[in-house]
């Protein structure tokens, strides 16, 4: 974890006059905002229990009224829950504890993408037809796999459903005090994806784009590719926001945000570090397969490319106060955690709770004055208490009404018979040899 201030031209904003005790002079209260990177529902988790940590541990913020929230990937999930009014301590409940109110379930993000499947299926034939077509026009010069490349196009792309996502999530923005709509919302929420056709990243919630149900913007900013399809919005495909950048904390600072707090879950694991720290034995991680080599791949590139976006920011934003925090390099449990199981989730939680804790504690005589300018404290008695644990700050006695009803079942439900019927009438349209596209079917909100 680190902590920063920005340094170097501030071209890009009007020069402030100073701080006072409650932000820049002349402004008021400083302005708070907070920037959520991905990482799986392991991400997710991991970024509930720093934002426990940090309810708990300061004093004068309130993460359900903060001035900016932006979302990528996993932290679209968390960033929405809180723009609507859902505290760290409901999350818990929400995401991770196996209660009463625990209506988000690991099976949610394990549905089979049957209709994909189906989709890719239905065009096998046609695609099989059209290899075998190239094949036998120049059988001398194409082999016979460049044909069959053919065949990838009915490649599913995505194995599992987001769909369930975007109607868990609308029944659970439809309850009393809460919105599905950029719009109505009391505070800006950013959620960030990726054009796949463009390449290009998109925010959802600025102007042209803040139109977008917040639980499609989160289904398309969480669609990573192969495991879940792309997001159609507009006649657009979306997939995860994590391929341009990692926090995408501009959209904050281009909001004038006087302090931003940005939590990244991956980092790239350092086994030398780990068996130095923590006397533990790791093998190479060559040993474990492909599944190890791509996380720790994956996780190199997003980390570098993230500490070369906080070294712009702070050319870029020099008066802004920016804190990172992110899970130590050496941390067995956070690397090889098992992310769909409950006692594991659990315990990653409280691993992330624990080390937010340590490093505020550590770094106190520095932060205090830091967090102070902006009229924040640390609860030194808290994070002295080194026998407090993350039940102890789960104290939000509100209930969740969860809210995924009958009426969003009904509304999938036609959404789909809308689909099927769009796709037969196409079909027919191909057999009678009708070349104009059918009526485009409308797709409920």
């Amino acid at each position: 974890m680190t902590a920063g201030r920005g340094r170097g031209s501030n071209a890009s904003r009007p020069a402030r006059r100073g701080r006072g005790a409650n932000g820049p002079a002349g402004r008021g209260r400083a302005r708070v905002g907070l920037a959520l990177a991905g990482g799986g529902p392991l991400g997710g988790i991991y970024e509930v229990g720093t934002l426990l940590a940090l309810a708990d541990s300061l004093e004068g913020i309130d993460f359900n009224a903060l001035d900016v929230y932006v979302g990528v990937s996993s932290g679209s999930f968390v960033a929405a829950a809180l723009a609507n009014g859902i505290s760290p301590a409901q999350m818990y409940r929400l995401f991770i504890e196996n209660g009463r109110d625990a209506a988000l379930k690991p099976e949610i993000f394990l549905k089979p993408a049957f209709r994909e499947f189906g989709r890719r299926l239905l065009g096998l034939p046609g695609l099989g037809l059209r290899a075998g077509i190239q094949y036998m026009r120049d059988p001398l010069h194409r082999g016979a796999m460049e044909s069959l490349a053919t065949l990838s196009r009915a490649v599913p792309t995505g194995l599992f459903d987001n769909r369930a996502i975007d109607d868990f999530l609308a029944g659970l923005f439809a309850a009393p005090g809460r919105s599905n709509d950029f719009r109505a919302l009391p505070h800006r929420l950013f959620l960030v994806a990726t054009n796949l056709d463009t390449g290009s990243p998109v925010a959802f919630g600025t102007a042209g784009q803040d139109h977008v149900p917040i639980s499609t913007a989160i289904q398309a900013s969480s669609a990573l590719p192969a495991l879940f399809p792309p997001v159609e919005i507009d006649g657009a495909h979306y997939v995860d926001g994590a391929l341009n950048k990692t926090l995408h904390a501009s959209l904050a600072l281009d909001e004038g945000i006087d302090l931003l707090l940005c939590v990244n879950p991956l980092v790239p694991f350092d086994a030398g570090s780990a068996q130095r720290s923590r006397r533990v034995s790791v093998e190479k991680l060559h040993r474990g397969g492909l599944p190890l080599v791509l996380s720790q791949t994956f996780r190199a590139i997003i980390h570098s490319r993230m500490k070369v976006g906080m070294e712009k920011y702070a050319a870029r934003y020099p008066d802004a106060d920016i804190l990172l925090f992110e899970p130590a390099r050496e941390d067995v449990d956070m690397f090889f955690a098992k992310i769909f199981s409950y006692a594991q989730r659990r315990k990653l939680c409280a691993l992330a709770f624990d080390s937010t804790r340590d490093y505020l504690r550590e770094h106190a005589p520095r932060l205090a004055p830091l967090l102070g300018r902006h009229g924040l404290r640390l609860r030194a008695g808290r994070i002295a208490d080194r026998q407090r644990e993350v039940t102890d700050a789960v104290v939000d006695p509100r209930p969740l009404h969860a809210g995924t009803g009958r009426r969003r079942s009904l509304r999938r439900i036609g959404r789909d018979l809308d689909h099927a019927l769009s796709q037969l009438e196409r079909e027919i349209a191909t057999l009678r040899g009708d070349r104009s596209p059918a009526r485009p079917v409308a797709r409920s909100a």
